[in-house]
């Protein structure tokens, strides 16, 4: 059985709405977001640097929450979730993939780290408004590419469960103006689903 490594308000949250969106059956091992759970020489053994998420498979360890999609698309969706090669869909499936972690995730990093993982007079408030407005900016692209699509690129896929799951973070902190209208519209849909909300809730 898949068993997933999971701590809340983590990237550990897009593997479980995965998890759920294909029915697969899963454990989860939920751990405290914390340094004494996710440091300890036994979740190092799992993952050098004590992050989540990380998926066993049987023999399978994998960590990386953007290749543990990969991976439960490519072994256990039955060729659902993801473009052929050869569609004409593909690249834009692999830039929208990427753009996650590449471009929206890196300043919502920031700001999650200058306002709840810093004690205040550590807190920098220059950093933190370059990485409000970096998030925003980052989000405009998205915006005008779900102008007459639902999902990212037409149907839900991967795409979706990276893109998705930052937009929702993004709204939460505040870094979403009310006139990106097609994206609001899209975290809406994503709430919707009984499946991602129970990966936010988890």
């Amino acid at each position: 059985m898949l068993k997933l490594h999971h701590a809340p308000n983590s990237r550990a949250g897009r593997i479980v709405w995965l998890l759920e969106e294909l029915q697969l059956p899963y454990e989860l091992n939920r751990m405290e977001f914390h340094p004494r759970a996710l440091k300890s020489d036994e979740h190092r053994a799992r993952h050098p640097l004590g992050r989540v998420p990380v998926l066993e498979d049987g023999d399978v360890m994998l960590y990386e929450s953007g290749a543990i999609i990969e991976y439960l698309i490519a072994r256990h969706s039955n060729g659902t979730l993801k473009p052929a090669v050869d569609s004409p869909l593909f690249p834009r499936y692999l830039q929208w993939f990427h753009y996650c972690e590449g471009m929206v995730m890196p300043p919502i990093n920031t700001i999650v780290v200058q306002t709840l993982l810093l004690s205040p007079e550590r807190r920098n408030e220059e950093i933190l408004g370059q990485a409000r407005r970096l998030l925003t900016k980052t989000l405009e692209p998205l915006n005008e590419a779900l102008s007459g699509r639902d999902f990212m690129i037409g149907a839900l896929s991967g795409v979706d469960f990276m893109l998705g799951h930052a937009s929702y973070m993004a709204r939460q902190l505040g870094c979403m103006p009310e006139d990106m209208t097609h994206l609001h519209a899209y975290v809406k849909r994503l709430e919707a689903r009984p499946a991602f909300d129970k990966g936010i809730k988890t």
